[in-house]
């Protein structure tokens, strides 16, 4: 019987099944009450009792190693089953790049972050709008070359109907529904009749910020506007404000950052000034204030917008518009680790 055990034994180590019906079969074969092994137990009280000790322990061995050896090839079924589930048969053989959020996506949520840190909420408005919230609540006069076809993009069928030119349209339809105290950001896409080049575009992305309420003055402005600066550009980010124009403020200002290529010691990007233009900004005009039904003489405000391609192009130095609406797989993987 030892010699029938020690070749069962070396059997058993060279099974192999290749589905479940074939290890059922071996389960049989082996571990069943009729199997090779039960016949051997039955046999065992025709051992001689001197032998007992010794067979005993081999039978015992041997009826362990098939339990394991079963064991074992059930867990390789049921793990390789598994595997098949997760493959994807109609997946590309090529290896699947890791993928990464745009660079205006990127920026714009950064400014907007910024900006919810002071107490702003975001606010959106429709791309296609009406002459009255683009231009004539904004106290754009009736010739302002805004107006004109070489910058406004007019539906033919309706030249009351535009794409927007900037997203102070949202502010306007806030003003229209809600009453002071107004915080708010708007960010979106906007649209501009002009040659597309390495610096211009037929459309971009801004974002504008608007506070109305008692009491506020360009010293509040001023002060976020530098909070802005440091938060997006540096802790040693410097302003300077220089007084422009714009219909819907007044005092209006362009604001500079010093360039934070050179440290302001002047450089080509900014053209050996050491400053660099990123936004316009203004108290609101009281025109405007009346014209969306809030009372300019309780309450006042501040405005200020930024094409966010301009805060990409310092914050990243990409030098060609276009290559944010190319989208061209090379210049995205440079910002993966930009997230």
């Amino acid at each position: 019987m030892l010699d029938k055990i020690h070749s069962l034994l070396s059997e058993i180590d060279r099974v192999t099944a290749s589905n479940a019906d074939e290890l059922e079969a071996l389960r049989i074969k082996y571990l069943s009450k009729k199997g090779i092994i039960s016949v051997l137990m039955d046999d065992f009280r025709n051992v001689a009792p001197e032998q007992k000790r010794e067979v005993g322990m081999k039978l015992n061995e041997l009826k362990q190693k098939a339990q394991e050896k079963m064991q074992s090839l059930k867990d390789q079924f049921e793990s390789n089953k598994g595997k098949d589930a997760e493959i994807d048969l109609t997946r590309t053989a090529y290896p699947v790049s890791l993928g990464t959020r745009h660079p205006i996506s990127i920026v714009k949520e950064e400014i907007c972050d910024i900006f919810k840190r002071l107490g702003f909420s975001i606010a959106e408005g429709p791309e296609v709008e009406d002459d009255w919230h683009v231009f004539s609540s904004l106290n754009f006069a009736e010739d302002h070359p805004a107006r004109d076809m070489q910058d406004t993009f007019f539906i033919q069928s309706n030249p009351d109907i535009v794409l927007r030119t900037h997203t102070s349209s949202v502010q306007t339809r806030v003003m229209e529904k809600t009453q002071p105290p107004i915080r708010i950001i708007c960010p979106g896409r906007v649209y501009r009749n002009e040659a597309i080049s390495y610096r211009a575009h037929c459309f971009f992305h801004q974002v504008e910020a608007l506070y109305v309420d008692k009491d506020v003055s360009f010293a509040d402005l001023k002060q976020a506007l530098l909070f802005f600066a440091k938060e997006m550009f540096g802790a040693d980010t410097k302003i300077r404000l220089r007084p422009s124009y714009f219909p819907f403020t007044e005092p209006s200002a362009e604001m500079d950052i010093s360039c934070n290529l050179c440290g302001g010691e002047g450089c080509p990007f900014c053209k050996y000034t050491g400053w660099v233009e990123i936004l316009g900004c203004g108290m609101v005009d009281p025109n405007v204030l009346d014209n969306c039904g809030i009372d300019s003489k309780i309450y006042t405000g501040y405005a200020l917008g930024m094409g966010i391609e301009r805060i990409t192009n310092l914050k990243y130095q990409v030098k060609d518009l276009r290559m944010f609406s190319e989208n061209d797989v090379r210049f995205l993987e440079q910002f993966q680790a930009a997230h």
